[in-house]
């Protein structure tokens, strides 16, 4: 019979070293073998995507590292996300993050890291993907009652669409327990000031202390 635990060593391995092609087999074979999906999320892969922030956050790993083991871990959570949804199994959750890339910027990697280090911190996260409407923050943020609004711009020419964005909130009286937070490659803290972010980071393990901090945990 095979080691449970060796089996979510494995998993763990699997999201640090970022080994994309692996992860989805080596889920399947942890349910096979009786684990439950919880417990791959919480003993498997959060240990995993939560090594690889520390990694990145000490300079031992660089984004195309950190990129793998995200993906590596979606990856896995594509396969456990319907059945932990048909058991109704949940994580305690530390609050609900919308996030998206603004309208006319299609980058994507930073945001995908920024969502998956959420989820593995014990946020629920909304991803919108990328080149987001104001309209469309807006209206998700009515629909859904997030926490918080993560926005990312990774063009000095779309920077002033977080503005319109926070503003635009503002205007339809969303912002009262809202908590916005903006980050990517232009984005400074002083931006994030001026515009009335509540919070600024600048790679995704400062956006998953951040996020923290917004929802005081």
């Amino acid at each position: 019979m095979t080691d449970k635990s060796a089996l979510l060593n494995q998993l763990t391995k699997i999201v640090i070293d970022g080994l994309i092609e692996e992860a989805e087999g080596a889920t399947k074979e942890a349910l096979a073998q009786g684990l439950e999906p919880l417990a791959i999320v919480e003993n498997g892969l959060v240990p995993g995507i939560e090594e690889a922030g520390a990694r990145f956050a000490r300079g031992d790993y660089f984004l195309p590292e950190l990129v793998a083991s995200a993906e590596a871990m979606q990856t896995a959570m594509a396969v456990l996300d319907p059945l932990l949804r048909a058991k109704q199994e949940a994580r305690k959750t530390l609050g609900h993050v919308l996030l998206g890339t603004v309208e006319g910027d299609i980058h994507t990697i930073g945001k995908n890291i920024v969502g998956a280090l959420l989820q593995a911190a014990g946020f629920v996260v909304t991803d919108l993907g990328p080149n987001v409407a104001v309209g469309t923050f807006v209206a998700k943020a009515r629909e859904l009652k997030p926490d918080i609004v993560g926005m990312s711009a990774l063009l000095t020419t779309t920077m002033v669409k977080q503005q319109q964005t926070i503003e635009a909130l503002s205007r339809e009286g969303l912002r009262g327990g809202l908590k916005v937070m903006v980050g990517g490659a232009p984005v400074t803290e002083e931006w994030a000031r001026k515009i009335g972010a509540d919070a600024f980071a600048e790679d995704a393990v400062a956006a998953v202390a951040a996020a923290k901090r917004l929802v005081g945990a």
